[in-house]
């Protein structure tokens, strides 16, 4: 599952009023600021550093182009300020909602993302950070979050609705057996409605950092949500698939028939979506869904 291009503005294409309150909020003036890659939101994502040496990591996004990125923006600001202290996650600076921006200021990570390919020893410390989360953020520390199963409701009714409708362009295989994907991913909604952990809900290797001490963290938090405490280290197996590596270490210890349910049931998901028109102000997002999609349906032929 490569990572396409994306569409960012970055730290100084901010309003200037924007920027001075996150420089209050951080502590001095910014003199440098790198955006960074990853991620599909049209807002800001730069490391910035002030004169005094300060450092923050500044996320800014306005309603005006993307109100949805918007709405993820303000749960994300939510879910990293309930975090506990041992869970593996930036810590929150501050932030502000001022109707027109939503600006997340966080404890800047000088880390590096996990490589792609994967490999065995970046794949064991995912494994273990993913542990230490679910063990810090359970039960979950944030209120009035919604289940996964909630969250994921509509997302995995892909086959529902590719059934419903099917594109002249279905893999044949996948057309020939909608009535087993669908069974498959209604079970993997109800496996994810287990649970009482705080679950990230879209681990990938781009919303992990390797610290220099050789920690990992886990970035990146608007689709919070309430599951069971293997799903996102699930969700690191699907990653693994998908961009090269051998997922087989990662699902360990997780039910064999709810990883090919749940995976059947992303797969629907990536499968129906990326035949959509692109959200707002976020262009290249369906051909990373499509190449999920491309990227999962040879390990699933061999799983149903």
């Amino acid at each position: 599952m490569t990572q396409a291009t994306r569409v960012r503005i970055g730290w100084r294409d901010l309003p200037e009023a924007v920027r001075s309150r996150s420089e209050q909020i951080i502590g001095g003036r910014v003199v440098a600021a790198h955006s960074q890659p990853g991620g599909f939101s049209p807002g800001s994502a730069d490391r910035v550093v002030t004169d005094s040496g300060r450092r923050a990591f500044v996320k800014a996004v306005t309603p005006a182009v993307n109100e949805r990125s918007a709405e993820l923006a303000r749960q994300e600001m939510r879910i990293t300020s309930a975090m506990p202290g041992d869970a593996p996650v930036p810590r929150m600076l501050g932030g502000f909602d001022d109707g027109q921006w939503v600006v997340l200021i966080l404890e800047d990570i000088d880390g590096t993302h996990p490589r792609t390919p994967w490999v065995e020893s970046e794949i064991d410390a995912a494994v273990t950070t993913l542990r230490e989360l679910a063990a810090a953020v359970t039960p979950s520390p944030v209120p009035g979050v919604p289940s996964a199963a909630d969250n994921l409701a509509g997302d995995f009714a892909g086959w529902d609705r590719i059934a419903a409708d099917p594109p002249a362009d279905l893999d044949p295989w996948a057309a020939g057996h909608l009535g087993e994907l669908r069974a498959a991913a209604a079970r993997g909604l109800a496996a994810a409605a287990t649970g009482e952990t705080l679950v990230h809900c879209d681990i990938r290797a781009d919303n992990l950092l390797i610290r220099r001490d050789g920690r990992m963290m886990v970035v990146d938090w608007p689709w919070g949500c309430v599951g069971p405490e293997w799903f996102d280290r699930l969700l690191l197996g699907l990653d693994v698939l998908a961009k090269g590596g051998d997922p087989s270490r990662v699902f360990e210890g997780i039910d064999e028939g709810t990883v090919t349910d749940v995976i059947a049931a992303i797969a629907g998901m990536f499968e129906h979506i990326c035949r959509q028109p692109p959200p707002p102000g976020i262009p290249t997002v369906r051909a990373f869904q499509k190449a999920g999609a491309d990227a999962i349906r040879p390990w699933l032929r061999e799983r149903l």
